[in-house]
Parts: structure tokens; sequence; C-alpha cells
């Protein structure tokens, strides 16, 4: 297979959600994507807001070098990432760098808090939440699952038009076998 008929292929493969589960299932999947991707949006504004603050508080604390730099990463994966998720779009990566974004701020709780849930809670469960989309995939009702269509049709199509190919192929190949055979018979027919 050539390079250009696999990347579509491994494409779709990214793409793609490993979920088969019934419609209500993907629906409340979709609710879950939609949900958790507005709602961290803020999570990056609120950064942005004060981000010699947020370096202060919460990179420096954890020991990263560069706290404005990866203040600014935490803040700009937030914002872009979040509603990337949102829409299901790039699914799987944009969930894949906020799970990042909140194992971090989990580290960062535990410590300052230690295992205290107050502190640790919703970052736990937006890292979880996150890890699952990274996973699955955005499910039925993304723009990810619009994406895997178009290229599924489109390399149905493509394959089809090689099939076509082929037949007419194999049918002209079997015409000039033919009018060989024909003239081979009459090559043997002995003329008066």
């Amino acid at each position: 297979m050539a390079l250009t008929q696999r990347f579509p292929v491994l494409f779709v493969s990214v793409l793609r959600h490993d979920s088969v589960a019934p419609r209500w299932s993907q629906v409340a999947w979709t609710v879950l994507r939609v949900v958790a991707g507005l709602f961290m949006i803020h999570n990056g504004l609120d950064k942005l807001a004060d981000i010699e603050g947020f370096a202060t508080a919460y990179v420096e604390v954890i020991g990263l070098p560069f706290p404005i730099f990866f203040a600014y990463v935490a803040a700009y994966t937030e914002l872009i990432a979040a509603p990337l998720v949102a829409v299901g779009l790039l699914t799987r990566a944009a969930a894949l760098g906020l799970f990042a974004t909140m194992a971090v701020a989990m580290f960062h709780h535990i410590k300052v808090a230690g295992f205290s849930v107050p502190y640790l809670e919703l970052s736990a469960i937006y890292a979880a939440i996150f890890l699952a989309f990274a996973v699955n995939g955005g499910g039925w009702f993304s723009l990810d699952q619009l994406l895997v269509n178009g290229i599924e049709a489109g390399l149905n199509r493509s394959s089809r038009q090689k099939l076509e190919s082929l037949e007419s192929s194999l049918q002209a190949t079997e015409q000039v076998i033919a009018l060989g055979e024909q003239e081979a018979e009459a090559a043997k027919t002995p003329r008066s």
C-alpha cells in the first residue's frame, strides 16, 4: 500500500472513536465532552488573567523551570484544547494535552495539601474525563467522526474507481485474447 493510501487509513484510525455503545450512550458521551470542554476554557482564561501570579503560586511550587513559560503552556493548552474537545475535533490529542495539565495540577495539589480531597477532587475528575476521551475518542457526534465518514467515503470511491478500471482492463485483455484466438484459428484453417 502506497504512503498516500496509508495516511488516510492511519488518520481514520486515530480519529475514530472506539466505543460501539447504543445511540443514547453516544448522546451522553457527547454531553460529557461538550460540558467538560466548555468548562475547562475558563481555567485557561483565569491563568492568562494573572500569568505571573499563577506561575509563582503553582508552577514554581512544584519546581518546574521557566515558570512563566510553563504557565503560558498550561493556559494555552487549556484555551486551545478545551474547545477542540468540546466540538470533538482532534479529540484524542486535545484530551491528552488537557489530561497532562490536570495531572500536573493533581501533582501540585498533592505536594501542597497531601491527599486532601477538597483540593484534589476537581483536577482528578477532569483528569479522568480527559483520559477517557484520549483513549476512546470523540464519539459518534463529533467533528472527528464527520472527518472519518468523509475520508472513508473518499477511500471507498477511490477503491470503486480502481476496481472499475481493473474490470475494464480485464475486459479489454479478454477481447484481445479472443481476437488472438480467432486469428490463430483462422491461421490453422487451410485456404483454398
